[in-house]
């Protein structure tokens, strides 16, 4: 299957400052592990993606908010939140952001490469219409689910997060859009609070919220059935995926038990399924991960499969 790795430039520019657990050297691992694996290394295509424009960024966040984080970014840098900073750099990183996986679904839809892998920085998930959230300035995943539906006209989008953080940004983004099926697993009681089984939005979302600590198996099992029950009468004509590593063991923002291989079976099951739903269309787009050689390593699995 054909698939791109598509990545920017400019995401290294999000400077969050000294002992950020969000920061470059998260892509440097991701890269560097790439150039360990000639053969997936040469199976890829490898894509310089583009920037969001601002009418993009304004299918799902406030005017008034996107113009502040560019003003922020042009006077300097500033903080959205207590975690979530902008620098000098941080407009072309997150329009870059949002962009690649923008990218990603143009390809995907027009069949130029089915899959695609977004590594990109800052990640997306948190970010609400208008505020940044969580190390998250703009939400790159619900952004490419509205953009499918009013760009390429899909009617259907499947999102699954399997962050260790419940993606709250994208739920608020996509809640209210039929169209839209998410399904999020993540760690409870956890940060940001939100994500309860119950939250099921217009009958479009499917939290899995489960504890630390659990066999790595229980996660597996938990977010395949999710996953079937979402699309149970409901075809996906594009999957996205928030691919958060940080639900891997000894990541030190989580308390999940996922190893490498277990990454490798989640992302095995999506695209085995999107291969029936909908020609193996799958987007994936990075969002946590702070052990970086660990994260690394998981997305070279998670590239492997989505090649297979």
């Amino acid at each position: 299957m054909s698939v791109a790795f598509i990545s920017h430039s400019d995401c290294g520019r999000h400077d969050t400052g000294w002992k950020h657990p969000e920061h470059v050297g998260r892509l440097r691992a991701i890269t560097r592990a790439l150039r360990l694996h000639p053969e997936l290394f040469d199976a890829v295509e490898h894509v310089e993606g583009r920037h969001a424009t601002v009418q993009e960024l304004a299918l799902v966040h406030d005017p008034g908010y996107i113009a502040r984080v560019e003003q922020l970014a042009l006077s300097g840098g500033g903080a959205l939140d207590a975690d979530t900073v902008v620098s000098e750099g941080s407009w072309d990183a997150a329009t870059a952001a949002a962009g690649c996986v923008l990218d990603g679904v143009d390809r995907s839809v027009y069949g130029v490469t089915a899959r695609c892998f977004a590594a990109v920085r800052p990640p997306g998930h948190h970010a609400q219409r208008d505020s940044g959230m969580g190390f998250c300035i703009f939400g790159n995943v619900a952004l490419a689910a509205h953009y499918a539906r009013r760009h390429h006209h899909l009617d259907r989008i499947l999102i699954v997060d399997w962050d260790v953080h419940h993606g709250n940004g994208t739920q608020a983004l996509v809640e209210s859009d039929p169209g839209i099926h998410f399904v999020s697993m993540h760690q409870w009681p956890w940060y940001p609070g939100t994500g309860a089984a119950g939250d099921r939005g217009c009958g479009n979302v499917w939290n899995v919220p489960l504890p630390a600590g659990l066999p790595a198996a229980r996660y597996v099992d938990a977010l395949e059935r999710a996953i079937d029950q979402a699309t149970d009468g409901f075809v996906p004509e594009l999957v996205l995926v928030s691919a958060g590593f940080d639900s891997l063991r000894g990541d030190p923002l989580g308390g999940f038990s996922l190893e490498i291989e277990d990454v490798a079976t989640l992302t095995r099951f999506v695209a085995d399924r999107a291969a029936h739903w909908c020609a193996g269309r799958v987007v994936s787009a990075l969002e946590g991960g702070y052990a970086t050689e660990r994260l690394g390593e998981a997305c070279m699995a998670h590239l492997a499969e989505l090649a297979r």
